[in-house]
């Protein structure tokens, strides 16, 4: 092998080594690209399960409260059904004693 093959042959090696190099670095840069890609996405992912999460509470919460509100409203609607006929029943008798206290004066 003559000087000239040595020369060609260490130059095709300088190229080989070159191109695998290049296409090492277009596999890492693509394998951070997708690293990248797939963090964002599970990012995002976490991010969204935390918003339904927090969306879920926040109705049941809502649910809870209406609940107890309803139950007070009616409790309250009984009470309220309950002086009125009261009063009723003893209309009578208040105007019984006011009549009763006008013609004693």
């Amino acid at each position: 092998m003559g000087m000239s093959d040595v020369l060609r042959s260490i130059k095709s090696a300088e190229q080989d080594a070159e191109k695998r190099l290049s296409e090492a670095q277009d596999e890492a840069t693509r394998i951070v690209q997708d690293a990248r890609r797939k963090a964002s996405e599970a990012v995002q992912q976490a991010a969204d399960a935390s918003v339904v999460s927090t969306q879920k509470a926040l109705d049941d919460a809502r649910s809870k409260a209406q609940g107890v509100a309803d139950t007070v409203k009616a409790d309250g609607s009984k009470d309220i059904e309950a002086i009125q006929s009261a009063s009723e029943s003893n209309q009578s008798k208040a105007v019984q004693l006011i009549v009763d206290a006008l013609s004693v004066e």
